[in-house]
């Protein structure tokens, strides 16, 4: 991908859905839809799906092979690549770093971190940056602001809110670390 333009959160899942099975456009539309799991965090449009894969496949993170329908026209069946795959994989091995990115791409990344079991450590990765990002913030708030100013407000919400989803993403580490655990414990 262009090393100027940041690749969306979108481009992303769709390598993770291509990445469980190779999908026609059709069929990831309908998991995308589906009321459970992808649909819960991100919507796209059909239209948008088709432009995003043809930028795929033009990056070769995707390939496509058409297949005959008889009468009707033929259609495309999409797989990821080798070099998808591997982006894939360093995107959800990474951390978000900034707060307004955990509703979009963190609960997309926790998406595909659950499948593949990797859950527990996508979280304490993220814990770790998230603890280094509210110091960051902390300072940045506590450097040469009056404290009833407005930047002040402003450095003391975002470090709130970076504090609140700290504090949920500890309660997801027990939950999930629990889980492996009873899990490894039935032997499974």
């Amino acid at each position: 991908m262009n090393a100027q333009k940041r690749p969306l959160t979108t481009e992303y899942a769709l390598l993770g859905l291509l990445r469980e099975k190779p999908l026609h456009g059709y069929e990831l539309i309908q998991q995308i839809q589906a009321a459970q799991g992808k649909g819960l965090v991100w919507k796209i449009k059909q239209s948008m799906l088709y432009a995003v894969l043809a930028r795929l496949e033009e990056e070769g993170l995707v390939a496509s092979v058409l297949e005959s329908q008889g009468a009707r026209p033929p259609r495309k069946l999409f797989h990821l690549t080798v070099p998808g795959g591997e982006r894939f994989a360093q995107w959800l091995r990474t951390p978000v770093q900034h707060g307004r990115d955990f509703r979009l791409e963190l609960l997309t990344k926790l998406y595909f971190a659950v499948g593949e079991g990797a859950v527990v450590e996508l979280i304490r990765r993220q814990i770790g940056a998230s603890e280094a990002q509210i110091q960051r913030l902390a300072v940045g708030a506590g450097e040469a602001v009056e404290a009833g100013s407005v930047a002040a407000l402003v450095g003391d919400y975002r470090v709130g809110q970076m504090e609140a989803a700290l504090a949920w993403l500890h309660r997801c580490e027990v939950r999930f670390a629990s889980a492996a655990v009873a899990e490894a414990g039935r032997g499974g």
